[in-house]
């Protein structure tokens, strides 16, 4: 076999091509990669192909076609171009080297190498095992579209473009895993996206070195970010099209990984992860209500079972008329125990429904709050209050827009319960300035985390407070560093 800088090159002879892609594909062994050779005008002519990557239709009727050139051409010597003719597909691309010939079949395309031919060439013949593009479960809105991300990249890019129809959309695609070669694609609209931005993205993702990524786009994730014990995601996942798109608008980054669903937003802020689209398919003002709410759902999944077991532990602190909080007697088991028990038998609940099928799931649901709930509390083990509480900061934490950012809640929760228990009042007043400054000091990809409130930045403040209309939304977000700032300018598009 030739080399050309190391690269193994497409040979002129069919036999010595056969025998590097049988040892080096295992053809013969492994059943789904197999090839099939056509005799035509006196040459044989190899098509190779992965069972369940393609379109076998599509490919059958490329047969037919290459067959029909025995009765339909005599002209011996211009096989090639009369090969490539009949290749009847928009996507055809011509290659010399061998390995590249290799990731492209693998990632279900199919191959035609013709004997007495130096290259091959690589036919878009793909059609990857999937599902529709279904509404996600964890987005859902009332108002709106229900076409959600599928596991096919091929498929979401056509989602995005379809609501991204500018010239500048870019979908950058390259390969990381020395085995897996798992397509990964950066996309952002170019005359928008900070170049800088791009090309650290790029660069780190060119970077990674490792067998492949099994985890997919959350794998790729610990690789670009400096995630640490850092409990808090770094990065947005959304499955929903229109969402993505209206982060391109602003000048975020997209981040997609084929057999993911999730496509990753860069970069976020903590405040990114507590806006939901059901908030702009509604009137300004219902939506800034909802927000509202939901900005409450999150403040009582984070702080408000501390505040209760702060104000029980020491109720000298509640003023007269908030003395009922608290328990009336004493129960079997100390509070804290109770309250810490409590949360974590919420969790077990969690993580069983996420592993019990649908049909169980609502039983196993009343059977939680209906038994295991009454008869804890008749035999003593939890207090009334204590499983108000609870379920209070679990719905808060349910309401969270953002499932990562709806754990990371929880073990701040956690620490919280476990500084006041040590400390009382100063373990709350530390516990609470700690959490403020690691967040004021983290960043994802050199973006501050805690942005607009720290640095505070007035403008955007109020964007994330308000539910503010679109056509009075002409700047966009200054922290993306976007190329030109106003949304609403023509920018030369016609």
């Amino acid at each position: 076999m030739k080399k050309e800088q190391g690269k193994e090159q497409v040979h002129q002879s069919i036999q010595r091509n056969r025998k590097y892609l049988k040892d080096k594909l295992g053809i013969g062994v492994t059943f789904d990669v197999d090839f099939r050779t056509l005799h035509v005008l006196g040459r044989d002519i190899d098509f190779y192909f992965v069972n369940g990557l393609v379109d076998t239709d599509y490919v059958i009727e490329i047969l037919k076609k290459i067959i029909d050139i025995n009765d339909d051409e005599t002209n011996k010597r211009k096989i090639d171009e009369i090969v490539e003719n009949r290749l009847t597909n928009h996507q055809i691309e011509k290659v010399e080297e061998m390995d590249k010939a290799i990731q492209q079949l693998l990632s279900g395309l199919l191959i035609v190498v013709i004997d007495g031919v130096s290259h091959a060439y690589i036919v878009d013949t793909r059609n990857y095992p999937g599902r529709g593009p279904s509404e996600p479960d964890t987005e859902k809105v009332v108002r709106g579209a229900r076409d959600g991300y599928t596991e096919n990249i091929i498929e979401n890019t056509g989602l995005t473009r379809r609501r991204v129809r500018d010239e500048g959309l870019r979908f950058e695609i390259m390969q990381v895993g020395e085995r897996s070669k798992m397509d990964v694609c950066v996309v952002y609209i170019e005359d928008i996206a900070d170049p800088g931005l791009v090309d650290e993205i790029k660069n780190q993702i060119n970077s990674i070195k490792v067998d492949g990524l099994a985890m997919a786009d959350k794998s790729l994730e610990e690789f670009i970010v400096s995630q640490g014990i850092n409990p808090f995601p770094k990065v947005r996942y959304t499955e929903r099209p229109d969402v993505a798109s209206a982060h391109l608008f602003e000048g975020h980054v997209l981040i997609m990984v084929d057999t993911s669903p999730s496509v990753m937003i860069t970069p976020t802020t903590y405040f990114h992860h507590v806006q939901h689209a059901e908030e702009y398919r509604q009137v300004p003002t219902v939506g800034t209500f909802v927000r509202w709410v939901r900005f409450f759902g999150i403040f009582a999944s984070l702080l408000l079972l501390p505040l209760w077991l702060l104000f029980v532990l020491h109720p000298e602190l509640l003023p007269p008329e908030l003395s009922y909080i608290g328990p009336n007697e004493e129960g079997n088991i100390p509070i804290i125990i109770q309250v810490l028990l409590a949360d974590l038998g919420i969790e077990f609940l969690r993580i069983a429904a996420i592993h019990t099928p649908t049909a169980l799931s609502t039983a196993m649901g009343l059977i939680a709050a209906v038994l295991i709930g009454e008869i804890a509390i008749e035999v003593g083990l939890f207090g009334p209050e204590v499983i108000l509480y609870v379920a209070l900061s679990a719905i808060g934490s349910y309401s969270t827009p953002s499932y990562e950012l709806a754990i990371a809640n929880k073990l701040t929760r956690l620490v919280l319960i476990l500084f006041i228990a040590l400390l009382g009042v100063k373990g709350f007043v530390i516990g609470v300035t700690l959490y403020i400054l690691f967040m004021a000091r983290s960043v994802s990809l050199n973006t501050p985390y805690f942005w607009p409130l720290i640095p505070f930045n007035a403008r955007a403040m109020m964007h994330i407070l308000f539910r503010v209309s679109v056509p009075l939304n002409r700047q966009r977000p200054s922290i993306v560093h976007p190329q030109n700032n106003d949304r609403l300018r023509n920018n030369g598009h016609n």
